[in-house]
Order: structure tokens, then sequence, then C-alpha cells
């Protein structure tokens, strides 16, 4: 999933975002479960559904706890706690229908007003979850909640105990995909009040999971749930590692499944080494990019930022610092994404053109220190955040500083909140951007329209903003997909962000683990993985 992905300060992050399963759900019942699926995982930031926002915590939500709909494999969206829903015709109310034998891990059953709870609980500003506006703020009242305007979630109604009913501002055709995202997944209220601040470190929920161990910075167990609605898991437990040592582990038959360092992937790929079997490629639905902050100086000028954006030789950083193992961006959305634009035209680099515009800016002669901030652990930047610093100091006559900051609290503090007056702390800062679901708005009206919370440079262009309006209740599909086409191309022309490259994923798989590959962004997958030994 989604979110707000930092980028490592040791290396090139190479993620590894694995799915599972044809699109199909295994029969409901309990099913024979075999073995212990062992893997590498990061750390968790949190495990609370409506605080999280990276995509390293997402891939333990989303395996224990569920909501409405889910992704199946294929990335389409599908019942999950709802068997059914209905549209109204006007395109704004949704009626889901729950199924009748999803029950929390405890045995308790879900209804209705769970979600209806759950709800109004990520909408709680005393919550502090900085995804609700992003993928909640559809539904009416959320963002007047939010906003401490009204103390109910107008748009969520429960009928009965089977019934949840939504209402949304106006018709989007996107809105189903993005109830597939934790902040809409349901909690258990007991679980929540009683346990307090910490409660998500033992979890209550409906997923095909349940966390029975979670050890910092060394490891989290993931135990089936016998009783889950779509078809017990295969495997009964996932045992995540959270140590590193990848290669070196899964050749000493620790781990089943690892991602590959940026050092080893050449050698494993090659067709004559002996892992180069167990090797596999997946792509990612990302973008990593240099976030600018249009509201700070001096990149609240346009020529400055494009000046930065021409002064970049993305294609040969990339093939310097990472031998070509990543796709360069030249706008935010990835390639494999529907309604991505072939024929998008990046700031083509372009040194002499760079330094005309810094000449013409507001700020020539009189630019201020410059610092590029990075979220992350370690103490240097690696070769390709080196290599940005190095292209800005040779092609632009500019020596950027660049300061690394705790995961956790660049996160916090790279947000901004219009509504508030809140501005992102950072003037330059190195970020990346995951799916949450797989449609261009995701990408375009989420990273560069000047209303979305996820804009944290702030960039503002007022066509942009009505492009991706419309796009919101467009219907026809191809018109939609055109709409988000021309807005990030202004946005890119105007230099919103630097887009640097869309990665890859490079996996070792052991033989006997079977019903397994990658997709392109974080589902739940572990249920469908068997040990064939």
């Amino acid at each position: 999933m989604k979110r707000l992905v930092g980028m490592s300060a040791a290396a090139l992050l190479l993620t590894a975002c694995a799915g599972v399963g044809d699109g199909s759900n295994p029969s409901s019942g309990g099913g024979a479960a075999a073995g212990e699926l062992r893997v590498l995982g990061g750390d968790i930031v949190t495990m609370d559904p409506a605080v999280m926002g990276d995509t390293g915590s997402a891939a333990y939500v989303v395996e224990v706890f569920g909501g409405l709909l889910t992704l199946n494999r294929s990335l389409k969206v599908v019942p999950d706690i709802a068997e059914k829903w209905e549209v109204s015709p006007d395109g704004k109310t949704y009626t889901f229908t729950l199924r009748s034998d999803v029950k929390f891990h405890d045995g308790k059953p879900v209804t209705a007003k769970d979600f209806v709870y759950s709800i109004e609980r990520a909408a709680d500003a005393k919550t502090n979850s900085h995804t609700a506006d992003t993928y909640l703020g559809d539904i009416k009242g959320v963002l007047e909640k939010l906003g401490g305007k009204a103390q109910q979630v107008s748009g969520v109604k429960s009928p009965d105990d089977k019934t949840v009913q939504i209402e949304i501002d106006s018709p989007k055709a996107y809105f189903l995909a993005k109830l597939q995202y934790p902040t809409a997944f349901v909690v258990d209220k007991e679980n929540v009040e009683k346990g307090g601040k910490s409660w998500f470190q033992k979890p209550n929920g409906t997923g095909p999971f349940k966390m029975t161990e979670w050890r910092p910075d060394e490891r989290v167990i993931l135990e089936r749930n016998p009783n889950y609605h779509l078809g017990p898991a295969k495997v009964n437990k996932v045992n995540v590692s959270l140590t590193g040592g990848g290669l070196t582990r899964f050749e000493n038959d620790e781990i089943d499944i690892t991602s590959i360092a940026l050092a080893d992937i050449e050698r494993v790929s090659d067709p004559t080494h002996p892992l180069n079997k167990q090797f596999i490629v997946g792509s990612e639905l990302d973008v990593s990019y240099i976030g600018l902050n249009a509201e700070t100086a001096p990149f609240d000028d346009v020529k400055v930022r494009q000046a930065f954006a021409m002064s970049v030789d993305t294609e040969k950083l990339i093939k310097v610092a990472v031998k070509d193992l990543v796709v360069p961006a030249k706008g935010v959305t990835p390639p494999d994404m529907p309604g991505f634009n072939a024929a998008i035209r990046g700031n083509r680099f372009n040194p002499d053109e760079a330094k005309r515009l810094l000449r013409e800016s507001k700020y020539a002669g009189n630019l201020p220190p410059i610092q590029m901030t990075v979220g992350g652990s370690g103490t240097t930047l690696g070769a390709f955040g080196e290599g940005l610093l190095e292209q800005w100091r040779t092609n632009l006559g500019v020596d950027v500083k660049a300061q690394i900051v705790e995961f956790a609290t660049y996160l916090s503090d790279l947000k901004r909140n219009p509504a508030q007056g809140k501005k992102s702390r950072y003037q330059m800062f190195m970020a990346g951007w995951s799916a949450d679901y797989p449609d261009p708005q995701d990408f375009v009206e989420v990273l560069l329209a000047s209303y979305s919370l996820e804009n944290n440079g702030g960039y503002k262009n007022a066509e942009v903003d009505s492009l991706s309006r419309r796009a919101q209740s467009e219907t026809d599909e191809a018109k939609r997909f055109a709409l988000y086409q021309q807005a990030e191309q202004i946005a890119i022309n105007e230099a919103a962000v630097i887009p640097l490259y869309h990665q890859r994923s490079y996996q070792l798989v052991k033989p006997y683990v079977k019903d397994y590959r990658p997709v392109p962004m974080v589902i739940p997958q572990y249920r469908y993985v068997s040990i064939e030994k």
C-alpha cells in the first residue's frame, strides 16, 4: 500500500512488495495448514489502521485487520467483510451488506456498528490520523468532524447489524478502491478503549492472521486465524525477522523469502549463479521523487524549481549509482498504473537552461542556504543521494546540504495542513509514494492537488486543481484518465516535484514455497502461500 515511503539513508531502497494468490478466494472452512513461512520484514511504526501511513506497517496491518473491501492479486476490488453492495442512481450512496460469518479474532461477531465506530474514530481529531482526510474525506461529515465542526460523521449509518450505509459528497469512480485502504478497516471498540494508547500492540482484528508476538528490532509472529471468513491460510505461522542479513540467511536456509540488496542483484541475476532459478523480479506501483516546498524560499519561485529539476541527469545517476535496477521516472504515475501517460515529458536535463532560469529567478545572486531532508537511518546518503548533491553542485553551482531524520519524526514533520496553516518543516525532501489503490488519482490528485494533505510541498496550480476535481466525477474512464494526464503534465512542467525513478522488486524464493509471486503494491498475501517440502 500506501503510503509515504521513506528513503533509506544508507542505500537505495529496493522494496519487495510481495503478493500471492490468483485473485480468487479459497473456499471457506477449516482446510489443512502446515508449516511456518519465514520471511524478512521492516519494523512496525504502528498497527493502528486509522493512523498507519507507511508501507512497512501496512504489510502487517493488512494481514491482521480487514475492511468492507479488499484487493485481490489482480488488483481488483473484491468483497471482504461486505458480501455485496449497491450504489444509488446518483452515485453518492453505497449500501453494504455484511457477511454473517465474520468475527474478530477473539470470536466476537462483527456488526455494522463496529464500522460506524471505526470510521467515527478515524475522523476524530484526537486519533491524530494523517490519512483520514485522504481516504475518508469523500464521506459526508468526515472533514467537518476532523475540523471540529461536527460531533458525528453524518454520512455513515448502520440501519441494522448487517447493513452499513455510506454517503459521499459527489460521485467518484475510485471511492470503492479507497475503502480497501486501512483507514477504513474495522477495529474492536473494546480492544481500543481497554488497551489504552498501546492497544494495537495486542490487536483484535478480523484478518487471516493474528499477531501473537511483536518484538521491535527482533521479530513479528503472525499465526493463522482458523475462522477467517474468506478461507483460512495454508500455513500455520508467518515468522517475520526484523534483523536483516537476507542473502546470507537465505543461503543458510534460515528464511524462505528475501528481498535482495543492491550489491547482490547483479550476481544472483546471472543465469550461471546457483540461486538464479529462485530469483524473481516484479514491478512496483510507486514513485521516488524530490519534493520542493513551494511555500518556502527559494522554491516558491517556479524558475528555481525548474532549474533544480533540469540540473538532474536522472538516467545517468541511475546507471552509475544503481546500475539501471530502477526505471527512470518522468512523472509521478507508475508505468503499470491504469491511465499511465507514456507520452509525458519531464523537465529535460539541460544545465545551461537550468543556470539561465536560476539567474532569471527572483533569488538570482541571493539564493538562501538549501537543505535536503531524508527520512531513515544511517549516517550517509548512499551513492544515489550523494550523486544528487554532486549534480546540483556541478550542474547548477548550488551546494545543497543534507540531513537524515529518524523516519517517524520525518513523517510527522513532513506533513502540512492548510486548514491549520501548517506548512511542512522541510525545504527540500527525498520521498516516495506507493500505490494505495490502482488508479491514477492516487498519484496525480493526491500528490499534486493543492487541497490534498499529501501534497507536502504545497504546490498550487488552479488548473491542476480544476482538472483533478473534474476527473473525480467523470464516469467515462478514458476521459477521466485524460484529465489526470493533463493535470500531471502541467505540474511536471512547473516542477512541482522532481521525479526520480520507479522501483522494481528483486527477491529470492525457496522452491518449496508455492503460490507466491510479487505484486506491485501491498495487499493481504500470506494466506495463499503453502509450504511443500
